[in-house]
């Protein structure tokens, strides 16, 4: 069957479906999902329409998806986390349709999240909202036959939560971010290494003896800082909750306001889920050669706008570098144009943690297409079926066995009999 597509270069393919195989050796669980896919074709003639950051994890995923019989649209959930060898690799090998090039613009990054809806989605699998928000939108004639759909990020759920409480939200979502088996891993240790890994890429700097400010401390920031530090930096928290500045004290961390962290700090990232957390006043009070990123899914985090208007002259000083001179002659260097820097500047998530965040994702579309109809037009958490089956699997994948309650103690939680 001839699909469309569109892609940087189908010549890449093989490159791709290399990749892929390489991040399969690490993704086993996912791989016994979609040896189950593919026995049963659970999926059968179900059309998937998906905006997620196009990598070789999300390609096993993708390939799950197809062995289980369904029909796919791919289109890229940020203008720069395409890998364009898996776009490629998709459309050659497994009849994927992709829309997804590295660096689009944001015409083609909208015109491709609608060829993805083109297909008339009976599920849809996010990563930021944009394609459920571009359906609500400017798609509504879709809608009807949307059994529902999942969210992969914070950013996502937060938009998705408001939508819902706004009573805009026309069919179930799944926050498949907020499972337990994701966001402890994947947000934690995914986030954590390849942020630092994305720096290393673009900088080449030494992170031992810096002050390496990451603002806010949810999963992310905690996997970031707690990276940070095992590189030898010292690592500043700025927190506008309460309870997470005590947490981030409590684990050991220096916690101050970002306006007094933005005078000491030699590397910044923002990891909110919030915009302008990064602005001008701060850029007027930071070192010369001081470093941002941004690991938070949208470039919002950073006031890049305001930076603009503050420098003199901008260079690109290498890939993924741009040198913003200020008035004064001190530079500030951007990363990754403020796009999530652990996805443009390198390859995103190791795939041992996507690997159970890809198998929530898996199982959550079976969940939909089973029950969807039965459910309400909300944001649904992860089933803790599901989420304890993942995390079951990994642990049997790693070789590790662990207890089981016995009958008495099954009862003894269950009472409220017994005391002292």
């Amino acid at each position: 069957m001839k699909i469309d597509y569109d892609v940087k270069d189908l010549k890449l393919a093989e490159k791709g479906k290399l990749k892929m195989e390489w991040a399969e050796r690490y993704m086993p669980v996912l791989s016994s999902i979609k040896r189950r896919f593919s026995k049963e074709k659970l999926l059968r003639n179900i059309r998937i329409s998906a905006c997620l950051h196009v990598t070789s994890e999300t390609g096993n995923l993708m390939r799950a998806l197809k062995f289980g019989g369904a029909d796919i649209a791919l289109t890229a959930s940020n203008p720069l986390s395409t890998q364009d060898e898996v776009a490629a690799a998709l459309v050659k090998y497994y009849n994927v349709a992709v829309f997804a090039i590295k660096g689009e613009d944001n015409k083609t990054y909208y015109s491709h999240i609608n060829q993805a809806l083109d297909l008339g989605p009976q599920v849809t699998m996010d990563d930021g909202a944009d394609l459920v928000s571009t359906l609500h939108s400017e798609r509504t004639d879709l809608i009807d036959d949307v059994i529902g759909g999942t969210e992969e990020t914070t950013t996502g759920v937060i938009r998705l939560r408001s939508m819902a409480k706004n009573k805009v939200l026309r069919y179930p979502i799944i926050a498949v971010n907020d499972a337990n088996s994701k966001h402890l891993f994947d947000n934690r240790y995914g986030t954590g290494q390849s942020t630092l890994d994305g720096i290393l890429r673009a900088t080449n700097i030494l992170f031992a003896g810096s002050n390496f400010v990451v603002a806010g401390y949810g999963w992310c920031g905690r996997g970031i800082a707690m990276r940070a530090a095992g590189a030898g930096a010292r690592v500043i928290v700025c927190e506008t909750d309460p309870l997470r500045a005590l947490e981030a004290v409590m684990d050991g961390f220096q916690v101050m306001s970002l306006k007094k962290a933005a005078r000491i700090g030699d590397i910044f990232v923002t990891a909110t889920g919030n915009k302008s957390v990064l602005t001008e006043g701060h850029f007027l009070l930071m070192k010369d050669g001081a470093i941002i990123a941004n690991s938070g899914h949208f470039n919002v985090e950073i006031d890049i706008p305001a930076l603009e208007k503050l420098s003199t002259r901008k260079r690109q000083m290498k890939d993924y570098v741009q040198d913003y001179k200020l008035k004064g002659g001190k530079s500030i260097y951007l990363l990754a144009e403020g796009r999530l820097v652990n996805l443009a500047a390198a390859e995103g998530h190791p795939a041992v943690v996507m690997d159970m965040s890809f198998s929530n994702q898996a199982l959550c579309v079976l969940h939909l297409v089973r029950k969807g109809k039965d459910l309400q037009e909300k944001v649904y958490p992860v089933p803790e079926k599901i989420d304890k089956e993942v995390a079951r699997l990994k642990l049997k994948t790693l070789g590790v066995k662990i207890d089981r309650l016995s009958s008495e103690q099954k009862k003894y939680l269950a009472g409220w009999l017994e005391g002292t």
